[in-house]
């Protein structure tokens, strides 16, 4: 059996542990301790080969730089989904500032932690830029999860990060009686574009049309079950950010990442005009007039 160890024990953290643990010696680490199986100390954790990655995206570089004591054998899948809010910087570049390329995969794909550990089919994406220790950890995966191996890391990184921003805009739309047809409107446009900011990025087109960007985006933007989709419910319902980030108790991605890509649309010129809508929402523009400006909008 392979030893892996997860960092990050939130529900995401959790999920993961037990689908890797059907096969693999698995321990669970975070930040702060919990009552889990396997809960072990964070320095018995960087023993393993084998590492998981499942904090929150906008707490990646403070740890690494906190924390980065990693082997040049050792491999890390990295489970965070986001986009820095400071820097704008993806998960990839923050990670190849302190490893090498070849010892890091990225995962992505739709998947609610609830159902992973209830061990519902699900199926995943594994990324890197070194196929063979991507092949290696979907070998470590349990039967119940297909995965899939890809190379295209910045397309699967923009999927991941940008449909939480999307989800928010489609929890506002349920939350305020829009209907099937503006939320069917609202999460297409949504797909189109997180393919023209990933493009730009030099992303492939058909990573958008996969499970790390399609599959993912209408997962968030269709259920209760996504923290961000809630998000925009309490937004539509007219809750204060903070009191719908207090009620959640976890960490709503894409209001991070909402604020990283405004930031990344200015200063680019990137036609971005849901994912600029919700940051500015976020900021407290009334949503009546942000759906106003969104529908006025023209550009293709």
């Amino acid at each position: 059996m392979r030893d892996v160890a997860v960092i990050g024990a939130g529900k995401w953290g959790q999920a993961l542990a037990h689908a890797l643990g059907q096969k693999c010696d698995v321990v669970i680490t975070s930040r702060t301790p919990r009552d889990l199986p396997n809960f072990v100390s964070l320095e018995e954790a960087l023993k393993r080969d084998f590492i998981v990655f499942a904090i929150s995206a906008q707490a990646v570089r403070s740890w690494l730089e906190a924390h980065n004591r990693f082997r040049k054998s050792q491999t890390l899948l990295v489970a965070s989904k986001g986009i820095d809010a400071k820097t704008g910087a993806f998960m990839n570049e923050i990670f190849e500032e302190y490893l090498s390329p070849s010892q890091l995969c990225y995962l992505t794909g739709p998947s609610f932690a609830k159902e992973v550990m209830r061990s519902l089919p699900t199926a995943l994406v594994i990324n890197s830029r070194n196929r063979l220790i991507a092949e290696e950890w979907s070998e470590l995966f349990p039967d119940f999860i297909k995965t899939y191996t890809s190379t295209d890391i910045v397309g699967a990184e923009v999927g991941g990060a940008y449909k939480n921003v999307i989800a928010i805009a489609a929890g506002i739309c349920e939350g305020l009686s829009l209907g099937e047809n503006a939320k069917a409107a609202l999460v297409s446009r949504g797909l189109v574009e997180m393919a023209r900011f990933g493009t730009y990025y030099g992303a492939k087109e058909e990573t958008f049309l996969s499970l790390s960007g399609a599959g993912d985006l209408f997962l968030t933007a269709n259920s209760r079950l996504s923290r961000n989709y809630r998000v925009g419910l309490g937004l539509a319902a007219g809750k204060t950010l903070d009191e719908i980030l207090e009620e959640l108790g976890e960490v709503a991605e894409g209001v991070g990442t909402a604020r990283a890509l405004h930031k990344i649309s200015v200063n680019n010129d990137i036609y971005l005009p849901i994912a600029n809508e919700v940051y500015e929402i976020l900021g407290g523009k009334p949503i009546e007039k942000s759906l106003k400006d969104l529908l006025s909008h023209r550009r293709s």
